[in-house]
């Protein structure tokens, strides 16, 4: 799956960064910075509900190809802004995050 993909998933949002056919290769569920920091693999797509800076340069450190806010979660305009500049797509879920990640595992 790629993240411009997600588009075409229902209930999921693209809230900015590129428009993108880099690849998911895995998906990662985690609301804690320093364990996601530790254990993101590269190329993942993270679900998760932390919308905030910190966020965006957990994502860019790990190399997660996306950031997906589960659980109808924001993010300011300013991150979104952020995670863009360091190539980095933020899409939204309304849906819990084990159901935003088996509908996206689903296509992996």
């Amino acid at each position: 799956m790629t993240v411009s993909q997600l588009d075409q998933l229902p209930g999921m949002t693209r809230l900015g960064g590129p428009d993108s056919d880099r690849e998911i290769r895995r998906i990662s569920c985690c609301d804690l910075l320093s364990l996601a920091m530790a254990r993101a693999p590269a190329d993942c797509a993270w679900v998760t509900v932390m919308g905030n800076m910190n966020t965006v340069a957990v994502a860019t450190l790990a190399d997660a190809a996306c950031i997906v806010l589960a659980e109808g979660a924001s993010m300011p305009e300013a991150c979104i802004r952020k995670a863009a500049d360091e190539g980095v797509a933020v899409y939204r879920s309304a849906d819990p995050i084990f159901e935003t990640a088996k509908r996206m595992d689903a296509l992996l």
